[in-house]
């Protein structure tokens, strides 16, 4: 199987598993214009604006680095899930350079992601991930090992997702994900949890936070350190519960 098939048969997963290829036009912009701190300021006060608009508050209520921390954790998801579902479906592991990845921005949602040319790889390349990251960090000034935990929790919810889409391929899922935790740059920023030794499937649990408590309503996430063990476990067996019913 080809790395282009394989990414087609994780579009199925859902929105966030999707990498389109690239057409002319379309509105495509190349992905290396995210390495410019100046156009991740500008989607980063898109961001916030619509947060303004959707909540009703004032721009001053929404911090600037939280906003900077929940979108950097949405543009890893889109980096990795695709790379997760692939290899976990498939076994085949497509890489793709940032020279051949491009963006289209929109005010909210998964952001669309195309690919100009993937190869298959042995092992998986953060490096897209890394270099956004650098970025946000140094503009926002956000720790780096808090944007890796946003990478850990993109990882994740890839795998918990998949676990409740396709089931047959959760095992997969997590076994791609442990991996990757047991590496640096994400060793030690969270670990996968199985409740259930006869039930595949893993919850993540950070050892960071990514800071969504601090935008007014926006609550703990179930993966946070912050999150109460209790919540979490509680959590955990209501999405076990409604895995035994389906």
């Amino acid at each position: 199987m080809t790395p282009w098939e394989a990414l087609r048969g994780a579009a199925a997963l859902g929105p966030y598993f999707v990498w389109e290829p690239w057409e002319a036009g379309h509105g495509w912009r190349p992905l290396s214009e995210l390495l410019d701190a100046d156009v991740v300021a500008e989607r980063v006060g898109v961001a916030r604006q619509t947060l303004v608009r959707m909540s009703g508050l004032g721009v001053d209520e929404i911090g600037e680095r939280e906003v900077a921390s929940i979108m950097f954790l949405g543009w890893a998801s889109r980096l990795v899930s695709p790379l997760v579902g692939a290899v976990a479906t498939t076994g085949v592991l497509p890489r793709a350079e940032i020279g051949q990845l491009w963006w289209r921005p929109v005010e909210g949602g998964p952001l669309p992601v195309a690919y100009d040319r993937v190869a298959a790889a042995d092992k998986a390349d953060l490096d897209v991930v890394k270099a956004l990251l650098q970025v946000v960090s140094k503009r926002f000034s956000l720790p780096e090992h808090l944007l890796w935990g946003n990478v850990a929790s993109a990882l994740g919810g890839a795998a918990g997702m998949i676990a409740d889409s396709a089931p047959e391929h959760a095992a997969s899922a997590a076994a791609a994900v442990e991996q990757l935790l047991g590496q640096a740059p994400l060793k030690n920023t969270a670990v996968l949890e199985q409740p259930d030794p006869e039930t595949e499937r893993w919850f993540l649990v950070r050892r960071n936070c990514c800071l969504y408590y601090r935008i007014p309503g926006g609550g703990k996430c179930g993966d946070c350190v912050l999150t109460p063990e209790a919540v979490r476990r509680q959590h955990w067996q209501a999405v076990l519960r409604n895995r035994r019913r389906s």
